[in-house]
């Protein structure tokens, strides 16, 4: 296949991750412009890397290394960082014309299915994690577990006590918890339908 034509799959590609699953699903803007900007860097990289004597392994660890520096210099969550890795990869993958003319489209599509579905809305929506600030110092975890229901009115999955101030009477906690009365509001409202 062209190169031509791979980078334009490539930009298509990052488009559909960009502007079609990431920014309607997230809405941040300042990681749409980061998103394009490693993809179309990657690309134009490895593109001239692939077709000159340097090795391309020092580009690649190059903007890997650049990556994870970037990476740790701002709050990004999990899901964030999936997308950036994502980017990545298409970008790595557009000038490469390894294998068969098909190869690299899949693998491009692969990597959209997989973050299509993986980040769907619907997937583990009820799902939910937060960190409280207690006003009582809590010491006994099923005490906790108790409170935390009551609060949230769901199920607790996993609580994490992060500190316990006894001075003060306060426990920060990180909580991982379901609502499963929405669960059960989408399988009715689809009984309905």
């Amino acid at each position: 296949m062209p190169r031509l034509a791979l980078f334009a799959i490539d930009l298509v590609a990052v488009t559909i991750l960009v502007f079609g699953l990431y920014f309607p699903r997230h809405r941040r803007r300042d990681l749409v412009v980061a998103y394009l900007g490693v993809n179309v860097g990657v690309l134009s990289v490895t593109g001239a890397l692939s077709e000159s004597s340097v090795g391309a392994g020092l580009g690649l660890g190059l903007f890997g290394v650049l990556s994870i520096i970037r990476l740790r210099s701002t709050e990004v969550d999990q899901r964030e960082v999936a997308y950036y890795f994502s980017a990545l990869a298409l970008g790595i993958l557009g000038p490469l014309n390894a294998g068969p003319f098909w190869l690299t489209p899949a693998l491009m599509a692969l990597i959209l299915s997989v973050m299509y579905l993986g980040d769907h809305p619907r997937l583990f929506r009820s799902y939910r994690r937060q960190t409280l600030v207690l006003d009582s110092a809590i010491t006994d975890h099923l005490a906790l577990i108790a409170q935390l229901e009551g609060i949230l009115g769901a199920r607790v999955h996993s609580a994490v006590v992060e500190r316990v101030d006894l001075v003060n009477e306060t426990t920060i906690v990180d909580v991982r918890y379901s609502h499963a009365a929405a669960d059960r509001a989408v399988v009715t409202a689809g009984v309905h339908r």
